[in-house]
């Protein structure tokens, strides 16, 4: 399996580059970068950098090497600016050593506008640039991402509320496909050290750091695991370490594939929402002129406002099928392999993450995410 680092590492390796050139340090064509809390340090390829404005600003440029190929992030083109600004006498303490600017094509948070970029990719940055500001000052950064607009159209970045471009969210230095037996087994040895540590039986699993994301900001009294597309093989898992209950909280346009009997869900492998809305919308016998306007629709989200339009009601009923068809065919397909009565409860969130539906065992936990 190829290997590669993850968007922070990147990131940051062309902004210590910037930083560098503008305090007239000289350039090489790499940069090693310090881990946080790790004995490490990993080369980080530039490829190149220059002053501009009359020499106040620096520009670093890289291109991300994710090791993935199906990664959104490969071959990623990233700008860094630095610039630097004097510390006002009177304000002797450096409160914000390091200003981190959303440019074009780097994702904002819709309801705040502020940089979405992970509490890691942050820490990267400040400890590979830290120790070369000037005494004195602080540097504002600005981050660009050329095609990161675009790019951004092929993600889930607006169901999390992520507007304009590309998040910077990775929380480790290494990078692990969705798709990948790693992430898997990563998967797989995060619950196995779980269930050593006073576990009470229950477990919340999220699917990608954006879910991971939305899951925090809820006191949820229960173990949470960030999981991949392998949702059935980790599911059989659970069943075979004696877990009583597994939570999926996920998307929407993510979980309903479990209701087609997709267990691992990586769009690049299958991709059958559509018609899996079209069959849920003949279960509920809805007109026909609607199940073909379904069905000539691109994504699930606009499925569910073409269903909201015509009937908000009928549309809940829907979605409360699928909740609860996502928890039959999960028990299902665990229990092909496995004998377990483990309980599978859904809880579902939309684009705007809102939390929408469960099933009839994932009413059960409802509360405890509000």
């Amino acid at each position: 399996m190829k290997k590669g680092f993850s968007l922070p590492l990147w990131v940051a390796g062309a902004a210590r580059s910037a930083l560098k050139k503008l305090v007239g340090l000289p350039f090489d064509n790499y940069e090693l970068i310090k881990i946080p809390n790790e004995k490490k340090e990993i080369k980080i390829e530039i490829h190149s950098v220059g002053l501009l404005k009359d020499n106040s600003h620096a520009l670093g440029i890289t291109f991300a090497k994710s090791g993935l190929d199906l990664d959104i992030t490969q071959n990623l083109e990233i700008w860094t600016i630095a610039s630097l600004e004097k510390i006002p006498f009177n304000n002797s303490v450096q409160t914000i050593p390091i200003n981190i600017i959303a440019g074009s094509g780097v994702g904002i948070k819709k309801e705040t506008s502020e940089i979405c970029i992970s509490d890691f990719a942050k820490e990267v940055i400040n400890k590979n640039l830290l120790d070369i500001i000037p005494e004195g000052f602080n540097v504002k950064l600005e981050i660009i991402f050329p095609n990161g607009e675009f790019l951004a159209e092929r993600t889930s970045n607006k169901s999390f509320g992520v507007v304009d471009g590309l998040s910077i969210i990775g929380t480790s230095a290494e990078t692990y496909s969705s798709a990948s037996p790693d992430q898997l087994e990563d998967a797989k040895a995060n619950l196995a050290k779980l269930i050593q540590n006073d576990f009470k039986g229950k477990v919340v699993f999220v699917i990608g750091e954006n879910g991971l994301d939305l899951a925090k900001t809820y006191n949820v009294d229960l173990p949470i695991i960030k999981i991949g597309n392998w949702i059935g093989p980790l599911l059989v898992d659970a069943a075979i370490k004696k877990v009583k209950t597994v939570i999926l909280f996920g998307y929407h346009g993510k979980l309903i594939k479990l209701a087609g009997g997709i267990f691992h869900t990586h769009n690049h492998l299958a991709d059958a929402r559509i018609e899996i809305l079209v069959y849920l919308a003949v279960q509920e016998k809805l007109p026909l002129e609607i199940i073909v306007k379904l069905s000539e629709l691109n994504t699930l989200e606009d499925g569910l406002l073409l269903l909201e339009r015509f009937n908000k009601s009928l549309a809940d009923k829907l979605f409360k099928n699928l909740s609860n068809t996502i928890e039959k065919r999960s028990f299902a397909y665990v229990n092909r392999y496995v004998k377990t009565d483990m309980e599978i409860a859904s809880i579902i969130f939309d684009r705007k993450r809102e939390i929408r539906w469960a099933g009839n065992f994932g009413n059960n936990y409802f509360s405890y995410f509000k």
